[in-house]
């Protein structure tokens, strides 16, 4: 089965309300879909949102690299030499991780639709359905206070509240405020988005230890760059870290969990570029007794399959974030994970289990 061409197409969709964090406002979804056809016929997809603040690529660059680069690389080559295909993918260009990650799935795809099983079962198999938090974006205390109420309301049990963005003691407050509202029982992590220094980290989480908040955990507190600094804050909190921005490559996170930076980590497909990279990272976090949680960019329901499909296969990834196809206007896809509220399930179908896409709905 030879890979026989590669199309690409550009997407947007509309959120329904803002999405809001210390790094950015986002009111529009854009992404690009890649497709893979092989010489037999059969069909994988792909997708890759560009996210400029966090990997540094933008619509432009990953079409480019996807058409210029990436596709020429492995153009007709088999999928039964998958060990070379990755390594051709990967090492056909530094960085431009989210362009490689929508091949890479489109990719793997194709290979458990030609063994005839779900891609989660393909990779491992390990669950079979999940149950995603949903994420609270930052505004003043007493507009996040009602709406986290309201997505408690709604069926989630488990919030991300974003913080970060500025003055420390208002996220305080904004995390006071929004426990006050939904009393003790759901399940508060919080995602600074590298908005805090080292010391504002420390003071922030220990007052909210202090005020029995009961923050379940703390993402990314400080900026990816700086390891030391994030170990800092592991050292002297009680509440577990989780490095996000910090951890790219499986050489990241040796660095990250070799010097005991984080108690978790997070992984997306569009920093580790696909699949085949994720894999890597998740077994050496599980080498060190480091639980992972995969999540996402602003994705449609496209991306967020793989990434689900992923994080079901693996005994170590213990949580999940992927919550973007439902802050969307419209889902362009047919099949893929389904959403009943908080709990995501997946088909018998193999593959990604897509069954048909209204591309010309999204067209840019």
């Amino acid at each position: 089965m030879m890979i026989q061409s590669i199309d690409t197409y550009p997407v947007t969709v509309p959120l329904h309300t803002p999405f809001k964090t210390a790094l950015r406002t986002v009111t529009v979804a854009e992404s690009l879909y890649v497709k893979v056809t092989c010489t037999d016929g059969t069909v994988g997809w792909g997708e890759a949102p560009p996210t400029h603040v966090i990997t540094g690529e933008s619509s432009a660059s990953i079409k480019y690299m996807v058409e210029s680069i990436l596709k020429p690389s492995i153009l007709g080559k088999t999928l039964f030499e998958r060990e070379k295909l990755f390594e051709s993918l990967h090492r056909s260009a530094v960085g431009n991780t989210s362009a490689k990650a929508a091949v890479d799935m489109a990719l793997y795809d194709c290979l458990s639709q030609k063994c005839s099983l779900p891609l989660f079962q393909f990779l491992g198999g390990y669950r079979n359905e999940l149950e995603t938090d949903y994420t609270v974006s930052v505004n003043d205390a007493e507009q996040m206070a009602i709406d986290a109420e309201q997505y408690i309301k709604n069926g989630f049990n488990v919030l991300k509240v974003k913080v970060g963005k500025d003055d420390i003691e208002k996220d305080i407050q904004r995390i006071t405020a929004i426990r006050e509202k939904i009393g003790a029982a759901p399940t508060i992590r919080l995602d600074a988005n590298q908005g805090w220094s080292s010391k504002e980290a420390i003071h922030a989480i220990r007052k909210m230890e202090q005020l029995a908040l009961n923050i379940e955990l703390v993402e990314q507190p400080v900026a990816a760059y700086d390891i030391d600094a994030l170990k800092q804050v592991t050292d002297h909190t009680s509440t577990p870290i989780m490095a996000d921005e910090s951890v790219f490559t499986p050489q990241d996170a040796k660095r990250v969990l070799e010097n005991k930076c984080a108690d978790l980590i997070n992984i997306k497909l569009m920093k580790a570029g696909g699949i085949h990279e994720a894999l890597k990272i998740n077994k050496l976090a599980e080498a060190y007794g480091i639980p992972c949680m995969v999540g996402s960019m602003i994705e449609t329901k496209l991306g967020i399959t793989a990434a689900a499909h992923f994080a079901a296969s693996q005994k170590n990834i213990t949580r999940f974030d992927f919550d973007a196809p439902l802050m969307l206007s419209k889902d362009p896809l047919h099949g893929g994970v389904q959403y009943n509220g908080r709990n995501m399930t997946f088909g018998s179908e193999p593959g990604l289990g897509i069954k048909g896409i209204d591309i010309e709905q999204m067209l840019s």
